[in-house]
């Protein structure tokens, strides 16, 4: 049944995919040190500057869309990049991202850039076949703190640690955690399982290296948006079959917890912007070697055995075709006898989590998930 679908994208369902990330060269020998601006949100730029006014009405696919989200999304449409699914994965990195969109919405409005409030420095790890990176975000101070694995989205293909920096920084700076922002190796050049065999790996290395990093062994945590949302869960699961420590919480952003393109959110959001269902198959297209590999647990959360799992908090948006299966992965760790505190987000995209400095409803976001690890970490 998915395989069929996978081999019939219409010409007409390739125009609609424009899932557009920024590609960045932190993962480059010659730029492994932070970046300096970031989009994290530790004033309140939005009282600041008003409410953004759209330029042109509501798009038929979100109708209820906010005027925040909807300024942001038709700065990125205002790029007409071609769509990703007509470009080598290659080339698809090197389009204007949702961050790229942000940052100029806030040019556009004279939003200040926040001054930042931790420090941060590059890090690579051995890996079975290689080597990765990490950005590890610090708080000022000697700790030990408390720690959060982030991992970004992009599909297993696209974007990187500068295209989510806002997220891993303002989950920092809120919650006061030591944060390790992972660049885990990319499809298609890398197929599934690697992506998450990296994942976990950075995992076990921040279990076996916390006090290197000011950081608290007993104090672990997960994050992951997206994509990154599904290797964060399939970590947790690979670090208890494994019988290593598993994290104490776990924050799931409009998770990829299935291979089912036909739910209600998929069918519902099927052009949303900036992720449409197109889209998302071509991401499964290059990250797993086949159809088969989408029954593997660690891609469809939702058939694996979630016993034992985290705590975990799980946050969606209306118009993302992913909504489902957050909402899915929620009821099924709850019958598993998980404690989970899922919500999902009106009048938002996909993406939205990371744009706490233009859109109100990513400053929630970000506080709920910071509120609900500061809680697990006893703070």
């Amino acid at each position: 049944m998915q395989s069929n679908f996978l081999k019939k994208i219409t010409t007409v369902g390739m125009a609609v995919s424009t899932l557009f990330f920024a590609s960045c060269n932190d993962n480059n020998s010659n730029s492994k040190t932070a970046v300096s601006d970031s989009t994290a949100m530790n004033v309140d730029t939005t009282k600041q500057m008003g409410i953004l006014k759209p330029k042109g009405p509501k798009p038929d696919w979100a109708p209820d869309m906010t005027p925040e989200m909807q300024v942001v999304i038709e700065k990125l449409m205002s790029y007409n990049s071609p769509p990703l699914i007509t470009l080598s994965a290659a080339d698809a990195r090197k389009q204007p991202s949702p961050a790229n969109a942000v940052k100029d919405v806030m040019k556009d409005n004279n939003v200040p850039m926040p001054t930042s409030m931790v420090d941060t420095v590059g890090k690579d790890i051995p890996v079975t076949g290689g080597n990765i990176h990490l950005r590890i975000y610090s708080p000022k101070g000697n700790g030990p703190f408390p720690v959060i694995v982030y991992y970004h989205g992009g599909g297993w293909v696209i974007a990187d640690l500068d295209t989510y920096d806002a997220s891993a920084r303002g989950l920092a700076e809120q919650t006061g955690a030591v944060l390790v922002s992972v660049a885990y190796r990319q499809a298609p050049e890398h197929k599934f399982p690697t992506a998450h065999n990296d994942s976990y790996a950075a995992y076990e290395w921040v279990l076996k290296n916390t006090a290197s990093i000011k950081g608290d062994v007993k104090h672990v945590a997960l994050v992951g948006e997206s994509a990154g949302g599904n290797l964060a869960a399939a970590v947790s699961m690979m670090a208890r079959d494994k019988g290593m420590a598993i994290p104490v919480y776990q924050v799931l952003v409009y998770p990829i917890a299935g291979y089912d393109t036909a739910t209600a959110s998929y069918q519902k959001n099927a052009m949303a912007k900036p992720l449409d269902r197109p889209l998302m198959v071509w991401f499964f297209n290059n990250y797993l070697n086949n159809p088969a590999d989408g029954k593997n647990p660690m891609i469809s959360l939702v058939n694996a055995k979630l016993k034992g799992m985290p705590p975990t908090t799980i946050i969606t948006a209306q118009y993302d075709p992913l909504q489902s299966d957050g909402e899915m992965l929620s009821d099924k760790l709850k019958a598993a006898g998980v404690t989970v505190n899922y919500k999902m987000y009106n009048g938002v995209t996909h993406e939205f989590f990371g744009m706490a400095t233009v859109v109100p409803a990513a400053k929630e976001a970000q506080a709920m998930a910071a509120s609900d690890l500061k809680s697990a970490f006893g703070k």
